[in-house]
């Protein structure tokens, strides 16, 4: 692989799980002929999640404020623009992605045929995968045939954190990033833009500690706000 590739890993409160998460990407490293680099966005914790990044010399940026997940992962598209990468991957800091998967979401891009690539829990049938909850997955679905509605493009997994981009989509998301419902806004931001997409099967894995901030409430909202946002889209070339 001739590409420079930039793992980002937005954090807020991730005390428990971030240490882990960061071991596990330096022991694929030290392993692997195509090691990656990776920066932590430390998205305002109120936690000891700096201190562990600062003890343990894990290279990160810290906000002095909550952004949310969009301000957060757009400071490390940012970062990488700015500093020559080629392939920018987000990944979650709370242990429900794996780095074995990394190379595999990156080299539809490498080839050259695609400009995101997203890692999905929903296009192969697999019990043993983690899915979400019930109601999230009534949800991405729904998602998911709106976005075909308006781009004739079928995405399965709409809300996947898992994923990779070119340098032009990157530049893209320099220049403009959603704050709210930013996977699904910005996928089909790159739909709209004529860019092509590939999904690859993944596994996920439940969070490995901590709590989710997304309440069955806030699902519904989720749900019904992302459809209206996505039908009143534009492209921004």
């Amino acid at each position: 692989m001739n590409k420079k590739v930039l793992i980002i890993i937005p954090a807020y409160n991730e005390e428990e799980c971030i240490l882990k998460t960061c071991k596990k990407i330096d022991e694929y490293n030290k392993k692997s002929k195509n090691p990656f680099d990776y920066i932590v966005i430390n998205d305002g914790s109120t936690d000891k999640t700096e201190d562990i990044l600062t003890d343990n010399q894990i290279p990160h940026i810290k906000l002095i404020e909550n952004l949310g997940i969009g301000g957060a992962v757009q400071t490390g598209y940012k970062y990488a623009y700015k500093m020559g990468y080629d392939i920018a991957v987000q990944y979650d800091g709370d242990g429900q992605h794996d780095i074995d998967y990394v190379e595999k979401i990156v080299e539809p891009i490498t080839n050259g045929k695609y400009s995101m690539c997203i890692g999905s829990r929903f296009i192969k049938d697999d019990k043993d995968n983690f899915k979400s909850t019930k109601l999230r997955r009534v949800g991405i679905n729904l998602i998911s045939s709106v976005m075909k509605l308006k781009t004739n493009v079928k995405v399965f997994d709409t809300t996947s954190g898992f994923r990779a981009i070119d340098k032009k989509v990157m530049k893209m998301f320099v220049n403009d990033y959603p704050t709210e419902f930013p996977e699904p806004i910005s996928t089909v931001n790159v739909l709209l833009n004529g860019l092509l997409i590939k999904e690859i099967p993944v596994k996920m894995k439940p969070r490995e500690a901590g709590k989710s901030s997304i309440s069955s409430l806030k699902s519904a909202y989720y749900m019904i706000n992302v459809t209206l946002s996505i039908l009143f889209m534009k492209g921004s070339k």
